[in-house]
């Protein structure tokens, strides 16, 4: 909330409050989001989201008027000179990490500014102490460093986010989400229910994943791509889909595009899901409660989309309109499995391969990177590692990775994206970005 943020203004709630309005549904209302006025902490939760979107939705149109740029990226890109530093005055060895500085800049006005004397330190021993898989002193100095680091630097926080999501420990998020809302005025983060549970990653996939990118019109011209899509499924064990692209849609397409999400949960494809969020905003927009139309499949999809996303609120209010409009019995919920979801980035060419990386990269590599190798001859420009799934990079196979990353930079571009914050954090200490573009997840 960077606009708003300087004048800290908020108006005052006026005695007397007005009755709450009705709430029961009407025939062609769009369906709404109910508040959870049974429990403490979803109530706070849904009181952060709605402050924050108001600013943001503001933020963002005025931010779009004024900005128009890439994704930002730590890269290897043109660095502006470091101003004079005084004598004795100290200094740091982390680069900025805080990504909220960076939201609205290019690659190349990146601000070369250090973080804090006292928290570049603390950063960098946090990220030594999770990549040698020391969880419990990891967690014990990001609870630490939250009273007086995590005040104003978000990264501590997004550090500690990413550790219970690698520890599959969703209570924790969930507690520490709250205090972070609180604490930035902003929407709590979400969590990203894992592919395997946890003590599983070893046995993740590592290689080329192709991508099916969707854009224009969802329509019945669609059906011959789902069908090569299901057919490359037989032959890959992960796939990725990208929907951010698509503009309009129409239910014939839903109803393919349904089915073959169907059969690919069916076929246990572990399926890497990109702008699943946007489509279902799409597609929440061409339905009404109580307006039957012929075919149900846009009602379908969207619940389809809400589950692949894990939200399983908007699931269960959506599944009630449903059984309202159609006098029919609402589906239930069945939590995602192997499906992880990711944000599609609209302003790159889209890709049509990228390398997963496994989850944890430590003892040999010399198989993964030797695949690496292989797929970087195959790339023209770009080579492109997805880091969704990796967790955690020990500190010796760090070190091994950048130096056989180095030849590969000499003729291509080398992109991390989606690297978690501890990993990036490592990854920054260790110099990748003399050789690569980082682009960390976000929160």
């Amino acid at each position: 909330m960077g606009i708003f943020s300087i004048f800290n203004k908020k108006k005052t709630d006026q005695p007397g409050a007005k009755a709450a309005p009705d709430s029961r549904l009407r025939v062609g209302e769009p369906s709404r989001l109910a508040q959870d006025t049974d429990a403490d902490r979803a109530r706070q939760r849904e009181i952060a989201r709605a402050t924050a979107a108001k600013i943001d939705a503001i933020e963002s149109a005025m931010s779009n008027d004024i900005f128009n740029t890439p994704e930002p990226a730590w890269g290897s890109g043109p660095r502006k000179a470091k101003p004079p530093v005084a004598d004795g005055a100290p200094t740091a060895t982390l680069p900025m990490l805080e990504l909220a500085t960076t939201e609205l800049l290019a690659d190349e006005d990146l601000p070369d500014a250090p973080v804090s004397p006292q928290t570049a330190p603390v950063i960098e021993e946090i990220a030594i102490m999770f990549a040698n898989d020391q969880m419990a002193v990891t967690e014990h100095m990001l609870l630490d460093s939250l009273a007086e680091l995590g005040k104003d630097d978000r990264t501590i926080w997004w550090m500690l986010f990413d550790l219970y999501q690698v520890g599959g420990r969703q209570d924790d998020f969930d507690n520490i989400a709250i205090d972070y809302a609180s604490q930035f005025e902003t929407s709590p983060p979400s969590w990203s229910p894992p592919l395997l549970p946890h003590g599983m990653e070893e046995r993740t996939f590592s290689g080329v994943t192709p991508t099916e990118v969707f854009s224009g019109v969802l329509d019945g011209e669609v059906a011959p791509r789902l069908e090569r899509l299901l057919q490359r499924a037989g032959e890959n064990p992960v796939l990725r889909l990208e929907f951010a692209r698509i503009q309009t849609v129409t239910p014939d397409g839903c109803a393919l595009l349904l089915e073959t999400i169907k059969r690919l949960r069916a076929s246990e494809r572990e399926l890497i899901v990109a702008g699943a969020a946007e489509l279902a905003e799409l597609v929440h927009s061409t339905i009404e409660i109580g307006k039957r139309d012929a075919s149900e499949a846009p009602w379908l999809l969207l619940l389809a989309l809400f589950q692949l996303l894990d939200r399983e609120k908007d699931f269960e209010e959506t599944a009630m309109d449903y059984c309202v409009t159609y006098e029919v019995s609402p589906p239930s919920f069945e939590p995602p499995s192997k499906v992880a979801t990711a944000v599609s980035i609209l302003h790159a060419a889209p890709a049509t391969e990228r390398f997963m990386l496994p989850s944890v990269i430590e003892g040999s590599t010399a198989a993964l990177f030797d695949a690496i190798d292989a797929y970087a001859a195959t790339c023209d420009e770009t080579v492109l590692l997805d880091c969704s799934r990796l967790a955690r990079v020990d500190y010796s196979a760090a070190a091994a990775l950048l130096n056989r990353l180095r030849p590969i930079a000499a003729g291509k571009k080398i992109e991390l994206r989606e690297l978690n914050h501890l990993v990036a954090a490592l990854f920054k200490l260790l110099g990748f970005t003399e050789v690569a573009k980082l682009f960390p997840h976000k929160y």
